[in-house]
């Protein structure tokens, strides 16, 4: 679906809700800020009943006999410096369904968008972008991982997220 009926499903008020995956490498640092900032972001503009949002990762190396790690330390101490639980959160896997599930995947860099292309064959229906493509600095979200760097991901997620729900708020009324 594209950006446009997304945008016109919410505004015309329809039922059904607009669901966004994020995706990173392996779902503990940066696209589970990304989920949990944009829930955030929803509920502070009183739509969050009007949004599915989830993350995922493209790789299995977080997740350990089937259980999937939580996010990791710093990325929870981050989000918590800002009044926001990640509680219950562990690394999950996306898979090819989640494909036809969700209405918008959001990688958080083109390793990303390469791991999810080959995940679900392709991208036929346009749902796949970059976060920070949302906003004025396309390109990737900073990696705390290598980087250690949580205050750089921090202003990537917020400045994505905040843009990417300005997208779709837009031409609300009022």
């Amino acid at each position: 679906m594209s950006k446009n009926g997304l945008k016109s499903r919410l505004l015309k008020g329809y039922e059904e809700m607009i669901k966004i995956l994020f995706i990173c490498h392996g779902n503990i640092c940066r696209s589970p800020m990304a989920e949990f900032v944009m829930k955030d972001m929803v509920r502070k503009a009183g739509v969050s009943d009007q949004f599915y949002i989830e993350s995922a990762a493209t790789s299995t190396e977080e997740i350990w006999n089937g259980k999937g790690n939580p996010v990791y330390p710093p990325a929870r101490r981050k989000l918590a410096e800002h009044g926001i639980s990640c509680s219950g959160k562990t690394a999950r896997q996306t898979t090819k369904v989640d494909y036809r599930c969700f209405d918008l995947i959001i990688g958080m860099d083109s390793a990303n968008i390469r791991n999810m292309m080959r995940i679900y064959g392709g991208d036929p229906e346009g749902k796949i972008s970059l976060l920070m493509d949302h906003t004025n600095r396309p390109g990737n979200v900073a990696d705390p991982w290598y980087t250690g760097d949580f205050d750089a991901t921090w202003r990537d997620v917020q400045e994505g997220c905040h843009a990417l729900l300005q997208e779709l708020l837009a031409d609300s009324p009022g």
